[in-house]
Order: structure tokens, then sequence, then C-alpha cells
């Protein structure tokens, strides 16, 4: 008591007593506010005002934080999503060039074979030539020695010389083709060589397209790997299982047709193609499962249903030591408040706790839920989309306040919906 006392006289220099008299009609009382009493009011008042002014600042820096990262992640998806399509047109330009380099490369096998079949045509030629040459000239030295047996004996002398002009003559004529046949053979044998140094020039080019080809491909195949794993994260950050998110997508989305073309064969051996072939179908497979992923996006609840200024006023989890299944988000009454993503309206109007409440069924299991509504404006059944006006913010059911109670239930389990706020951060 007497340190009170003396803190008292002490903070009564600044701090004078007060009394705050209370009037009815048979009495009159009054409340003594000592000076302690005012010094412990004015600190409360000071420590709940700083408090409000801390709290009101971190989400301000939260939402500035938050709205950079969703720039650089559109910047970053934009990138990417040019760089694939660069990716995509120089394999598209280095196949055809592969392509023509192919077909070069028959055209100089084809010249080749020609060359050496004309080249084997003129060895068989000239191996004749060089037979009947042999004959003609076995032939020419027996004219010669019966033709000086002849003279020897003096008969026959005029019948000599003429068979000896004929073989000469032969002989001649034998020769000039046995020329000309050289000739065309060395000709052949120059246009072959020609065509198998072309045949070198394009087996290289043909190999470097391949290597490039391939690295192209392995650059598409790190590409879409890397543009994979965020959504795959994503899904499992929601707590939903990408593997029957996919099954889902892929059985609505699942149509074939079109004409079968026969099965073409290569004679010249498959192996190289058929690992180039196996790498494109690996990115193939990796592209649609990226694009089952965006379609999964497109139908999930990932925007944010209010985007007027608010503040977080309670979190997902207990609250008083019972559940609270949703967050709750603060601003005047009126304020819009939009679909989170394409669905269907299964619930309009009230419901006990909640007030005025909206229920959206969404595809993939998921379900939205809007409540304490100052205004409904959808219909059950009706069809919204994302960010389409539902309603607007108010105070109705269980409320303190002006707010929104935004729900987020994946196969009817309530879960936390900010890990789908901060999920689209990601994707939009």
């Amino acid at each position: 008591m007497r340190i009170t006392h003396s803190l008292n006289s002490v903070l009564e220099r600044w701090l004078p007593e007060q009394r705050l008299f209370l009037k009815s009609d048979k009495t009159t009382r009054f409340l003594r506010l000592r000076p302690m009493t005012q010094l412990i009011a004015l600190g409360g008042t000071a420590l709940v005002f700083g408090w409000s002014i801390i709290a009101s600042s971190i989400l301000v820096i939260d939402a500035i934080s938050a709205g950079s990262s969703r720039d650089e992640a559109l910047r970053s998806q934009s990138a990417f999503e040019a760089r694939l399509t660069d990716l995509s047109a120089e394999r598209d330009s280095r196949a055809a060039e592969a392509v023509a380099a192919q077909n070069r490369f028959a055209v100089a096998l084809d010249q080749v074979s020609r060359m050496q079949s004309l080249l084997l045509e003129s060895e068989a030629r000239r191996r004749e030539l060089e037979t009947g040459l042999g004959a003609v000239q076995a032939s020419l030295q027996e004219v010669v020695k019966a033709r000086h047996q002849a003279e020897a004996s003096d008969e026959d002398g005029a019948a000599a010389p003429a068979r000896t002009a004929e073989l000469q003559a032969a002989l001649d004529i034998l020769a000039g083709e046995l020329k000309q046949a050289a000739s065309a053979r060395s000709e052949a044998v120059q246009q072959a060589e020609d065509a198998r140094r072309l045949a070198e020039t394009v087996t290289l080019e043909r190999d470097q397209i391949v290597a490039r080809n391939d690295e192209i491909l392995t650059q598409l195949e790190d590409a879409v790997s890397v543009s994979v794993k965020p959504l795959d994260d994503m899904f499992r950050s929601v707590g939903m299982n990408p593997d029957e998110i996919l099954k889902t997508v892929r059985r609505g989305y699942s149509g074939q047709g079109g004409p079968l073309n026969p099965v073409g064969y290569s004679s010249s051996g498959n192996a190289e193609i058929t690992q180039g072939e196996a790498k494109a179908n690996e990115i193939l497979i990796t592209l649609d499962q990226m694009n089952s992923y965006r379609i999964a996006v497109e139908k999930m609840p990932l925007a944010m249903p209010v985007q007027a200024a608010f503040r977080y006023t309670s979190p997902f989890g207990r609250r008083w030591g019972r559940m609270h299944e949703g967050i709750d988000m603060a601003a005047p009454v009126g304020t819009p408040v939009y679909a989170t993503g394409e669905g269907t309206v299964v619930f309009a109007g009230w419901q006990r706790g909640y007030g005025n409440l909206i229920k959206i069924q969404h595809e993939l299991g998921t379900e939205t839920r809007y409540g304490h509504l100052s205004k409904i404006r959808v219909k059950v059944g009706q069809k919204v989309s994302r960010g389409s006006q539902i309603g607007d913010m108010g105070n109705t059911g269980r409320s303190t306040g002006s707010h929104l109670h935004y729900e987020v239930r994946v196969n009817g389990r309530a879960v936390n919906p900010m890990s789908f706020i901060k999920a689209a951060q990601n994707v939009f």
C-alpha cells in the first residue's frame, strides 16, 4: 500500500486524480481514477495502438512482396514459353535440314552405285578387247609367219599381202575400241571418285545435323522437366495427389481419331533414328503431362476471393478450442467477393453460423465456400468463371464485424486456403 501511495504521489504531478460522477434520480456516485490507474489505461491504449501499426505494416509489406513475386513469376513464365517456342522452331528447322541431307545422301549413293556399275562394265569390255586383241595378234603372227614362208617358197605371193592388210585393218579397229574403252574407264573412275567425296561430305553434314538435333532434344527435355516440377510441387503443397489429377484430366480429354498410314521401315538401319524418336517421345510425354497440369490449374480455385484492400483477421486452424475451417478477410460492408475458380453454384442462401453463404463446386473434387455475405448475386445451378463477382461482403450469421469467411475443401475435407493462395502466386 505504501508503494502504491508513493507512486500515486509521484505521478500526481503529471496525472492528477480524476473523478467520474455517475448521477441517478436519487443518488450521486463517483469513480475515483487515481494516477496509477490512469497510467495503466494510457499504457494499454498506447500498446494496442502500437500493435495495430506494426500489424498493418507487416500486412502491407507482405502484400507488396506477394505482388512483386507474382510479377516476377509472370515474367519468368513468359521468358520460358518464348524460349520453348524458339527451341521448338529450331528443332523443326534442324529436322527439315536432316531430311534434306538424308535425301542428298541417298542421291549420292545412287550416283556412286551407277558409277561403279559403269566402271565394272568398262572393265569387262576392256578385258574382252584385250582378249580379242590377243587373238588378233596371234592371228597376225601366224599370217606374218605364213607370209615369210610364202616368200621363201615363192608360192601364193599375192594372197598373203591381201590377208595381211585385212588383219592390219582389224587390228586398227580393235586398238581404237580399246583406246575408247580405256578413256571411258578413266572417266568413270573420276566420276566414281567425285561421287565418293560427295557422299562423304553429305554423310558428315548429316552427322552434324543429327548431333545438333540431339542437342536440341536434350535442351527441350531439360526445359520441360524443369517446367513440370513446380506444377507437381504446387499440387502436393495443397494436399492433392498429382497422379490422380493427371488420370482425371486424361479421362476427360481422351479423344483420338484420323486415318492410319502404313508403317515405314528403313533398309539402312534405324538404331540412330530409334534413339532420337525415343527421346522425342519422352519429351512429348512430359509436354502432355505439363499440358494436363495446365488444364487442372484452370479448373482449380487458385485466385483471390477479395481483390480490394482487406486485412486477415483469423487464420485456418484451432481458435478458442474449436476448429476454424477457413480464413477471415475483413473489409467494409459491400466489398465485392469473387469466385476463385470455374465451377457450379450448389448452394446460395442462409445457413446457420455462416449467415448468407455461397458454395461453388469445382472440378477435381474441390469446393469453395463464401460466408457472412451481405448480398448474394448468384443462383443455385449457375455456372461461374474465375474472377466473376458472386456476392458482397457483410456481417451476417455468427460474426463480430464485416468480413468474408473463405473455405476450400478437397473431397469434402477442409484444407488451408492459404496453400491455394500461395500456390496461385507461382501460376498467375
